[in-house]
């Protein structure tokens, strides 16, 4: 470990423990001279971004980097209302720490309480968004999480501006420890901070595929995240036509660059000729090009559609991230759940249907973490979740699952409380028996 990450991580360590008894009445002070601290530096935070995107079309012109990640890149005031709203939506949110969760009497007088705590020390080690600074700042602040934060060079200006505005903010409040965030910002640190599993106790990567698969492979500490957002989107044959077109259209056109993007749409057979040709011109319109499958191609050709390519075997596993959709036509719900399950990334599927008993099959079949009826994939998000800010979306089934918000940065402790209760009453002969009684009190009412 270079000096440089000693001297961020482990003060950082430390301030861990001081942030996690913070009160929430100080935790809210804070996330509020945050959302007004970003509100009163907005020309720096614009101007940092303007550096950024100078140097991010040149490497796109470079072939170095793609255009979603300038898209991810950009800030703008609307961004920065954004980040504003998403702190103080924080703000209202409950406080989850020192929540009970249980209480169990194992015997008279010896109470066992499961209480929320903070995780500890979060590394968050992202591509371009600059808006993942706020947005995880403020989840781990009231959470009571420390946090260290490595984005991607091509944020550098942006990424350093706005996380010196809002730890300046806490500083200035002076009664919460400001050295529980750090920002990291050589290439050198990220492979230091994924050796440190002793100091770091998860991580939360933002990024592209291949981004968060190398940090995944690469590293002993818990992550949290997934790699791939290849979504889809089903039209069966007992679809509303006009909400199917809507849902579609939203699903890949509203913003492709993301990982809740459709990129494979699935149609049933026996709508695919009513539906398909409008489909795919309104795709047309919106510069989106489509690779169609064998039998979906045949019926756009047969209905004059030109300008069309064919789907190669590798498009059913590919995440586009762009104005690019896989079309693929498929005769019952069974196939296309089944081409869900194997070739998606358990992210965000939908269907689009009036039978209820296949928007019951499709539910409980389909193998993902959001799974979507009559509705965009769009809305597997956060803050459309009503968690206030989002940490990141996992595909993960431990810990935390979807869109992540504050859940993702608790977990519990255990709180026995006795009077001098000894283990060996409750062995041996004539041993005293446990009642694991449930019992309705909290801990805050006790200490």
């Amino acid at each position: 470990m270079t000096d440089n990450t000693e001297k961020k991580v482990i003060p950082a360590k430390d301030a861990s423990i001081r942030l996690a008894s913070i009160n929430t009445l100080l935790k809210n002070k804070g996330l509020e001279a945050m959302a007004q601290a970003l509100d009163q530096n907005r020309d720096s935070i614009l101007k940092a971004n303007r550096k950024d995107l100078e140097s991010a079309e040149q490497l796109k012109e470079q072939g170095k980097i793609s255009q979603a990640l300038v898209d991810r890149l950009k800030v703008n005031d609307s961004k920065i209302d954004g980040m504003i709203a998403g702190i103080r939506d924080v703000m209202e949110l409950e406080d989850p720490t020192g929540k009970t969760l249980s209480c169990l009497e194992l015997d008279e007088g010896l109470e066992l309480y499961q209480v929320s705590c903070p995780i500890g020390l979060i590394g968050v080690i992202f591509e371009s968004r600059p808006d993942v600074v706020p947005q995880i700042m403020s989840l781990c602040l009231k959470s009571g999480n420390a946090t260290i934060f490595k984005g991607g060079s091509e944020a550098f200006n942006s990424n350093r501006t706005i996380f010196n505005i809002l730890k300046s903010a806490l500083e200035e409040i002076g009664d919460i420890p400001a050295t529980a965030f750090q920002l990291m910002e050589t290439r050198e640190e990220v492979m230091d901070i994924l050796a440190l599993d002793s100091y770091i106790d998860l991580l939360i990567p933002r990024g592209s595929n291949a981004f968060v698969k190398f940090i995944q492979d690469n590293t002993r500490i818990p992550v949290l995240g997934h790699a791939d957002g290849i979504c889809h989107v089903y039209v069966d044959n007992e679809a509303d036509m006009e909400k199917a077109i809507d849902v579609c259209y939203d699903s890949k056109v509203q913003y492709p660059a993301v990982c809740n993007a459709m990129e494979t749409l699935l149609v049933n057979s026996d709508i695919a000729d009513k539906f398909l040709p409008g489909m795919i011109e309104k795709f047309f319109k919106a510069g989106v090009e489509i690779r169609l499958d064998e039998k979906s191609y045949t019926i756009a050709e047969n209905t004059g559609i030109r300008d069309l390519k064919k789907a190669s075997d590798e498009e059913w596993s590919t995440e586009y991230n762009d104005l690019v959709l896989s079309v693929k036509m498929v005769d019952s719900i069974n196939e296309a759940i089944d081409h869900i399950n194997r070739y998606g990334s358990h992210h965000t599927d939908c269907i689009v249907t009036k039978d209820k008993d296949k928007r019951r099959t499709f539910t409980e079949l389909v193998d993902s973490s959001s799974v979507m009826v009559n509705v965009s994939t769009r809305f597997a998000d956060g803050f459309r979740y009503g968690k206030g800010a989002e940490v990141g979306i996992s595909t993960n089934k431990i810990h935390a699952r979807g869109p992540v918000g504050m859940e993702g940065l608790l977990i519990y402790k255990y709180i026995l409380l006795g009077n001098g209760d000894r283990v060996s009453d409750y062995a041996g002969d004539n041993a005293k028996q446990f009642t694991h009684r449930k019992l309705d009190k909290q801990i805050s009412d006790i200490i």
